[in-house]
């Protein structure tokens, strides 16, 4: 779905933010992008759809190429990116007509846009909000109106950066769960973080240094890695102590790793079985 060969990108200055990047992101996929600050993730998520566009090399999107100005409106309908901070995509006084910013834009009929509004809405099930200013909600609202905004463009692809990373945990999990059945619908998904314990549903992760990739693979096999913490990583908890309870003979499955009630289960289920 998107292709990323030889991508190298400079800050200005010179200083190297992406370093020769190759990478395929398959359709319907859940990519997880993780470096610790400055790695270069949220630089890559922004070429995903031709907010930067590469000095070296080409990103390609469904065979479009992103330095091709004339496809850019295209390949944004394609791949919607999601902030840090939802408030720099803010634009509408409310928040219904911030979500009708989008398919305005590409000229679609008063009956479409009210259909994707409402869409949207009921997917962020904020509906009660509709006629609030986007600038007065709490953060983890304010976060789900901004994705809501992307859904309203119904793209195949979504790219997510930093986005918990302003939320207090409740309103990080909430975000967390709509990603996660936005992929169980069908979605592409791209989800930057420095926060391994937000990758354990993903199908891929790549861990990125100094604007390389210097990992990549299936989530288990990364999170489990033993070069995480040289490049600035903190594994997730659960599956250091799976690790360590695993070299004093307790196996804990991978899956059972996901969460701590899953984790109690399994070694509930070990002890009564002893």
């Amino acid at each position: 779905m998107i292709r990323l060969e030889n991508v190298s990108y400079n800050y200005p200055g010179g200083t190297p933010a992406l370093r020769n990047i190759n990478l395929a992101i398959r359709k319907g996929e859940y990519l997880g992008i993780i470096g610790r600050n400055g790695s270069g993730k949220s630089t890559l998520a922004l070429h995903l759809n031709g907010l930067l566009r590469p000095q070296k090399g080409k990103v390609m999107v469904k065979g479009m190429d992103t330095g091709d100005f004339s496809k850019l409106q295209e390949i944004r309908k394609i791949v919607g990116i999601v902030f840090q901070n939802p408030e720099t995509q803010f634009i509408g006084r409310t928040v219904e007509e911030d979500l009708a910013f989008g398919p305005e834009n590409l000229c679609l009929p008063p009956a479409e846009i009210r259909r994707r509004v409402e869409r949207a809405l009921a997917e962020i099930k904020l509906e009660k909000y509709r006629y609030h200013s986007p600038k007065t909600l709490s953060g983890g609202q304010g976060q789900c109106i901004a994705l809501a905004g992307i859904l309203a463009m119904e793209p195949e692809c979504l790219v997510f950066d930093e986005v918990t990373s302003m939320l207090d945990p409740a309103s990080g999990e909430a975000v967390l769960k709509r990603v996660k059945r936005l992929h169980e619908k069908g979605k592409t998904i791209v989800y930057t973080t420095h926060n391994l314990e937000e990758l354990h549903t993903a199908d891929r992760i790549i861990v990125m240094d100094r604007g390389r990739i210097v990992l990549e693979g299936e989530t288990e096999n990364v999170l489990s890695d033993p070069s995480l913490r040289s490049l600035g990583l903190i594994p997730p908890s659960l599956i250091e102590l799976a690790e360590q309870l695993k070299n004093h003979g307790v196996p804990i499955p991978w899956e059972k790793t996901s969460s701590p009630s899953s984790f109690a289960e399994e070694i509930c289920r070990l002890f009564l079985k002893t």
